[in-house]
């Protein structure tokens, strides 16, 4: 089994962890976090759940002023509002860059058609309601879309050669002044069926057919334990499962993080149904404490009952990075990868956690994850911030218990089999 495995279905894993349009959106996603968690952290300063959020904004309000969220209102604006604008820049100077092509040109352009997509205010003011979480599917597709024909395009006769001695910057220019042209021309035509054909906008089609649809099916506990299974098997055969499934966990799972702070900053409650339970940050918060397999957990087995010095070892050197969920010192170094003892603790941890995660927040015992955070960001700390309620910390500290249970009985049956090695080695 394990043979067929390795030759039949660990290959296809890699190639398609490596492929280049899941590799762009996975980067492309990553340029942006920093505006990301700093939005949620200005979210969360004005709308702070305790001891509740309007009895937070009245205290904050008596020393500050009416105007206190001003202040946490203008980095919304700077980093949620404009998401799927920062999205699609990001994504197509990442896949343009993969093949050679001029990374900014190709941004610039992905900007500016994004924008002839989306729907205007009465005003002329481009709608925030389509630049933000809302947009970001539309995003992606406008990013790969785009970068693909400009690559095409440029790369062929429909171009303006420019003479030796010509400065590089003018000559990139001049050489994408057709391929804009051409690809703006066909998106505006594009455009105008939309709005006078279809009476709609690529946003608003998109969204009831896709995006509210795949985001209400991540949503679901089946979901959710496929991409758990999906990331803990691929990473027992030594492929880096988090990274091969960043493309789902960036562009669907962090698209609900990203709609559940908006909603709070909307004024949802924290335990509101509206909120999706299943978010990127329910995963890292919840189900990776110490990385892939709730390695954290398996740590403090090895501390409780290993005896070996190899595994006290390891354990004691890869705890720090474990502290920030850096896990790749124990995968490799106890070894978990290709470890058939603990492939069971590996794989049924993380999954029994995110059973016990989702009905805990669904039947109300804990707060639904409202703040997006840096995924190194240390158990305990990350259970209050993502949820902004005590719930989280107890549900951390409970599935925190529960791994490491599952994981001792396993850590002692591996130690005898490492023994039993080393003594047909000797």
């Amino acid at each position: 089994m394990m043979h067929w495995l390795e030759k039949h279905v660990i290959p296809v894993a890699g190639r398609i962890g490596a492929q280049r349009h899941l590799v762009a959106i996975r980067d492309g996603f990553v340029s942006v976090i920093p505006l990301i968690i700093i939005g949620s952290f200005a979210i969360l300063l004005n709308n702070f759940p305790l001891p509740s959020i309007e009895g937070y904004q009245g205290f904050m309000m008596g020393i500050f002023g009416e105007n206190f969220t001003m202040f946490g209102g203008n980095i919304w604006d700077a980093s949620y509002a404009i998401l799927a604008l920062l999205v699609t820049m990001s994504i197509s100077y990442h896949l343009a860059r993969s093949y050679g092509v001029d990374g900014l040109a190709t941004a610039i352009l992905s900007v500016s058609t994004f924008v002839m997509l989306s729907p205007f205010t009465e005003d002329w003011g481009l709608s925030l309601a389509w630049t933000g979480s809302q947009g970001l599917f539309v995003a992606l597709f406008n990013a790969i879309i785009i970068t693909e024909l400009f690559r095409v395009l440029v790369n062929s006769r429909f171009t303006i050669k420019m003479p030796q001695g010509v400065p590089e910057g003018v000559t990139k220019s001049f050489r994408s002044l057709i391929p804009f042209l051409l690809i703006l021309i066909g998106l505006s035509l594009f455009q105008m069926f939309m709005a006078l054909v279809m009476n709609t906008s690529v946003h608003e089609l998109v969204f009831q057919w896709i995006q509210t649809p795949l985001l209400s099916l991540s949503n679901s506990l089946p979901a959710a334990l496929i991409v758990v299974f999906l990331n803990h098997f691929l990473w027992f055969f030594g492929l880096h499962g988090t990274n091969i499934m960043s493309p789902i966990m960036e562009g669907v799972y962090l698209t609900a993080s990203v709609t559940n702070t908006e909603l709070v900053q909307a004024g949802a409650s924290i335990f509101g149904d509206e909120l999706a339970i299943v978010t990127k940050a329910f995963f890292d918060a919840y189900v990776f404490m110490g990385g892939s397999g709730t390695t954290l957990a398996l740590i403090a087995a090895i501390f409780i009952v290993a005896k070996t010095s190899h595994y006290r070892t390891v354990g004691k050197l890869g705890a720090p990075g474990a502290a920030f969920n850096i896990n790749e010192p124990i995968m490799f170094g106890v070894p978990i990868v290709l470890n058939a003892s603990l492939f069971i603790p590996f794989l049924l941890s993380p999954i029994l956690l995110t059973i016990i995660s989702y009905f805990a927040i669904s039947l109300g015992f804990v707060a639904k994850t409202a703040v997006a955070i840096p995924w190194t960001t240390p158990p305990i700390i990350s259970g209050f911030l993502v949820s902004g309620h005590w719930s989280g910390v107890i549900l951390q500290l409970f599935n925190l218990a529960l791994a490491t249970l599952i994981y001792i009985p396993f850590i002692k049956i591996s130690e005898r089999a490492q023994e039993k090695i080393e003594k047909e080695n000797t």
